[in-house]
């Protein structure tokens, strides 16, 4: 296995990874292995916007909407 070092890390950072390390039970060395794992897990395609609405909606079979009815424009501001 490879070994990395990382220099010049802020302190608040070091702190919250301490935290966020004692809240799951881990080492420092171990949350932050795993906080690359999900990270570099991550899909590298961004996914579609429409396609993403969809699927969270087709779940439900859609939502049904009441479309307002439509009224005239107003008439456009005069600054004459």
């Amino acid at each position: 296995m490879a070994s990395i070092t990382i220099r010049n890390l802020d302190d608040e950072v070091k702190r919250r990874l301490r935290v966020r390390a004692a809240e799951h039970g881990r080492s420092m060395e171990e949350e932050a292995r795993e906080i690359l794992r999900q990270v570099v897990a991550l899909p590298t395609v961004p996914k579609n916007l429409g396609r993403a609405i969809h699927e969270r909606f087709a779940a439900i079979d859609g939502v049904n909407l009441e479309i307002p009815p439509r009224s005239p424009m107003r008439a456009p501001p005069d600054f004459d």
